[in-house]
């Protein structure tokens, strides 16, 4: 229960820093929730892979759809050497991912080293 409820706070932690402070602050929305709650450290990496991958993912699919794919389009190609734009979607949520599981990781580990 702990597992689910911290996917579902760093997601919507990350959302409202997201609206005022720059993307690297993902890591401490990522960082703080698991160390709030206190759950163990794989399951950490795993909530804050998960749902910074599907928070980052949506929100890039929803902004890029809503220029019908123009820019991803475009950058896809010089990037990965695709013409598929939705790889450029995929990447960018896997980077928000890795960022946001081991902010999540680092959390855990934190307040399991203080607590000992």
């Amino acid at each position: 229960m702990k597992w689910i409820i911290s996917v579902v706070l760093i997601a919507a932690f990350s959302f409202a820093l997201c609206l005022y402070f720059p993307w690297w602050t993902i890591a401490i929305a990522a960082f703080i929730v698991p160390f709030l709650i206190g759950i163990r450290p794989g399951m950490a990496f795993l909530a804050g892979f998960l749902s910074l991958f599907l928070f980052w993912g949506g929100v890039s699919y929803i902004i890029s759809s809503a220029n019908n794919h123009l820019l991803a389009g475009k950058i896809t190609p010089l990037i990965l050497s695709s013409d598929h734009s939705f790889l450029i979607i995929l990447l960018t949520a896997i980077i928000g991912a890795v960022v946001g599981g081991f902010a999540a990781l680092s959390g855990s580990l934190l307040r399991h080293s203080i607590i000992k």
